[in-house]
């Protein structure tokens, strides 16, 4: 159950970081506060991780499945290129929360 809910917090880490660029520097109101929301449901989601998993495992899982979910729909949504570096490095990033996960931590 705990991984469902690192998995919540990580698509809410990913809507925190896509409102970042509507909310054009804090000055729109509506994707400003999606920031503030998301963000701090991430949080809370990702804290409520902490008593079954380790919080280095945790943490570093969290921001990978964020970033590679912001770089997906930054291509898709702001139109930011893919290159086979970015593609690379995305899969680095894969392959490094997938051995989080298998190394024992359940």
């Amino acid at each position: 159950m705990a991984w469902l809910v690192l998995i919540a917090a990580a698509a809410f880490e990913i809507a925190f970081a896509l409102s970042l660029k509507p909310s054009d520097g804090f000055s729109r109101f509506w994707p400003t506060a999606g920031v503030l929301v998301f963000g701090v449901i991430s949080v809370v989601l990702l804290s409520k991780t902490l008593d079954r998993l380790p919080v280095g495992t945790a943490y570093a899982v969290w921001t990978g499945l964020g970033s590679i979910g912001v770089v997906t729909l930054s291509v898709l949504f702001f139109h930011e290129s893919i290159t086979p570096t970015r593609l690379a490095c995305i899969a680095l990033i894969v392959a490094g929360v997938v051995g989080l996960r298998l190394a024992g931590a359940d």
